[in-house]
Formats: C-alpha cells, structure tokens, sequence
C-alpha cells in the first residue's frame, strides 16, 4: 500500500488551518486580555488547558462544551512483533456540558493507518467509546476540581487495527485539577475492564503540569503510565498496546509501560486552542510504542 499522511504533511496542514484561523475575527479570551489579566479572572479554569497526549483516557477534570479533532503520529519500537513501523490515527471527540458539572463525552473514534515491516500495511476504524464525568467537587476558591466518570467501548471497528473484537469494555476513572495561579497540575488514575476475559485488564495513570505564560504559548510536561494487572488469551505478548489497542497479551500481567513527554496548547481565539505534544516510550521494553506526536484542536462553544 502506498505509504502517505507523514507526519511533516500533517504538521504542515495543520500549520495553514491554525494560519487560517488567526486571520478571522477574534478577540482575546476575556481572562488574558489587557483589561482583565490572569491575575484576576473571574475564573481560575479559564487560564486552564486539556490534555493533548493520550487524549483517549487522560480526561480533563474540568467540564466543557468541545469539539476536538486529533491527529497522531505514532513510531512503534523496532524491537515489537511488527519490527517497527509506524501508525497515523484520526479522530474526533466530542464533550457536552449538560450541566456546570455533568458532561457526556465521546472519547474514542477515528482511523487508523499502519505501515510496518512484520505485518504489513492494514488500516481501518477504531472502536467507539462514550460516557459520562460529573464535577463532585468544584471549589473555586481553592482552584481545585476532582471529576470522576466513565466511558464504554464498543467493538466497532476493524479487526485488522486490531479492533472490532470481544463484548466490550469499560473504563472508570477520576481527574483532578489544582491550581496555583498560572501555574496547574492535573492528573488523572483509570482502571480499563473488558466484559471478555480473552482481553487484559489494564490501570493506567496520567500527570501533566503547565504554566500559563501568555494566551499564545502555555507549555506542559506529561507522564502517561500503563499497568496490566490481568492478562488476556489472546496472543502471547509481554507488553500490552498502551492506549488505543487491548491486543488480550497473555504475558503483560506486571510489566510497566510508560511514556514522558512535552508540548504547548496556543489560544488561538477565546474558544479554539492549538495543542502540539510528543512522548518518548521510557521503560524497556517499550512494546508498541517508541514516540509518538500528537496535535488538536480544541473548539469550545
């Protein structure tokens, strides 16, 4: 199959779109504007940002009305059962605030390009996963959010991408937010269970910190973690597929996987934010993933 959608096209395109949308009509977002400094917004989740890495399970605690379309480019290790190569996702989630603090959201979709040595060159869609996230705490005084939810994946996609199989699965999960002005730390802890036991149950673990330094340029670094803690039966790997595939390893159960990495979101307009993150696989061995770039949008209304 010939090889497209590399990584410098992708960058480029999304360059243009994000040149594009500074031209339009925009004015600052109100709680960075000359009149109204970080120093005193209303709102401290104002000046706050999404995750951009591991946007399937590393949920925001704050609740936003969004439209985020992902693109991610994702180098697998030479030393996986693919003998490296590489994957080109596409995606699209939606969250709706149907309250202040009740959200539901649709945090897994898309399309899935690979092109590796060990196993050619299939592609095809991504299960479908949807819930809910409800605020429990809210204190804005303090600058601190804890959100708990859920989400469900349903297999709908294509076997050859390794989805589409098994009945299903869950993942619970609680987000936290602090704030400490124009400095934040977010941090997420989930726990994925298939409805099949042919699949691996996984606890997976996220962190990320970021500073506020103007609307243009609002840098963060991020920790993503994996845990078996269950196999499957399904084939006989000794890594699972960090966050897009439940390959059902046999021999996952204590292994650790885990990625660090590094970005910057730029307000391009009060309700669309650029989001540009790369990880680097640090924990040997690295399974399926040696680094991967990841770049949003998130369109807020």
């Amino acid at each position: 199959m010939k090889t497209h959608h590399t990584l410098n096209r992708s960058l480029l395109a999304l360059g243009l779109c994000a040149v594009a949308t500074l031209t339009q009509a925009g004015t600052p977002p109100a709680a960075v504007s000359e009149k109204n400094p970080p120093s005193i917004a209303v709102d401290w989740k104002t000046d706050t940002i999404a995750p951009v890495a591991n946007p399937i399970y590393f949920e925001d605690a704050i609740i936003r009305n969004e439209i985020r379309p992902i693109y991610a480019y994702h180098r697998i290790d030479s030393g996986f059962v693919t003998k490296g190569g590489t994957a080109d996702v596409y995606a699209l989630q939606l969250r709706w605030a149907v309250t202040d603090r009740l959200a539901i959201i649709a945090t897994k979709d898309g399309y899935m390009d690979l092109h590796t040595p060990g196993i050619g060159n299939p592609n095809g869609w991504l299960n479908v996963a949807a819930g809910l996230k409800y605020a429990l705490i809210d204190d804005k005084a303090n600058q601190f959010i804890l959100t708990p939810g859920f989400t469900f994946e349903i297999p709908l996609g294509s076997s050859q991408v390794f989805q589409g199989d098994g009945n299903g699965e869950w993942n619970a999960f609680v987000s936290a937010e602090k704030g400490f002005g124009k400095f934040h730390v977010l941090a997420n802890l989930g726990i994925r269970v298939p409805n099949d036991s042919a699949f691996s149950t996984e606890i997976h673990y996220s962190l990320q910190a970021d500073y506020f330094v103007c609307r243009y340029f609002i840098p963060f670094v991020v920790a993503n973690g994996y845990n078996p803690v269950s196999n499957g039966n399904r084939i006989g790997l000794t890594s699972e597929g960090y966050d897009v595939i439940n390959f059902g390893s046999s021999k996952a159960k204590g292994s650790t996987q885990l990625t660090v990495g590094g970005g910057f979101r730029s307000r391009l307009l009060d309700n669309v934010d650029l989001g540009i993150a790369y990880e680097k696989a640090v924990v040997a061995p690295n399974g399926l993933t040696d680094d991967r770039f990841t770049v949003d949008f998130c369109i807020r209304f």
